[in-house]
């Protein structure tokens, strides 16, 4: 069997690397993207087929959400903000 050479992105390398693991080679994922549709964009399959990707990853999820309850109680202020100084502009 020969070989091609051929250039990916780096984030598509990393994503068939994190695919393959030990025991297959990235000619074997690429294959088996052919073989099956469970890639399909959106599809339940390629949903789950990410479960636990990002365990044990060293990711502080109760500061995550922290951060993004601060995001959105900003952004809901700056909503009303905007909401009041527009209906101040509405009445003059």
């Amino acid at each position: 069997m020969g070989s091609i050479n051929i250039a990916i992105k780096k984030e598509a390398y990393e994503f068939l690397k994190s695919l393959k693991g030990n025991e297959r080679s990235f000619s074997d994922v690429i294959l088996e993207f052919r073989e099956s549709k469970r890639y399909k964009r959106g599809s339940k399959e390629a949903i789950l087929s990410f479960a636990g990707v990002l365990k044990n990853k060293g990711i502080d999820w109760e500061a995550r959400k922290r951060i993004m309850k601060e995001f959105r109680n900003e952004v809901e202020e700056r909503m009303d903000e905007t909401a009041k100084y527009m209906e101040k502009l509405r009445k003059k």
